[in-house]
Parts: structure tokens; sequence; C-alpha cells
């Protein structure tokens, strides 16, 4: 099986925490975001860039992308749905 591909992401300084109020981190359901996905979605919903382009800027293929933006995406709206947080962190 072959290895990951480094991927160019921003690093984040302190893990993003974003969560329903009046609900404490110890009683709610968590989906924990990888920065890769966050930067697909950052650079492709946010900044409008193509999968095309965020492919180059992350040095990744764009079928890559395309499965981030998925996964991502999907943890989002799962969030909202069902109160869960949101956990953004660097992969150590």
């Amino acid at each position: 099986m072959r290895g990951k591909k480094k991927r160019c992401c921003r690093f984040l300084e302190n893990e993003l925490v974003y969560k329903p109020r009046g609900i404490t981190m110890e009683e709610i359901a968590i989906n924990n975001i990888e920065v890769d996905e966050f930067e697909a979605i950052r650079i492709c919903d946010y900044e409008g860039l193509s999968q095309i382009e965020a492919s180059v800027l992350m040095g990744i293929s764009r079928g890559t992308i395309q499965r981030l933006l998925n996964s991502g995406r999907k943890k989002i709206v799962d969030s909202f749905l069902n109160e869960k947080a949101i956990v953004v962190k660097n992969k150590h």
C-alpha cells in the first residue's frame, strides 16, 4: 500500500472548536475535521478557487481534493443537523 502524499496546508496554532450553545463538550458528540479537509474547503468554498487550482496549491490530485471536500462538507452538515461539535486540528 502506498503512503499518503504530503499535502501543503496551513498550520493552525490551536485547534478550532465550534459547538452548539448550551451543551458542554463532555455531553456532545464530536466531528473531527482534518486540517487538509478544512484547507480544501477554505480554498474552494471560501476563496472560490476551482478544484484544479486547489490541487495545485495543495500539491495533490484533483480527485483527492474532491474526496476531501465531500468528507469535510458531510461532517459539517452532520454537525449542524445533529448538534455535534466540530473540531479542526493539525495532524501530528
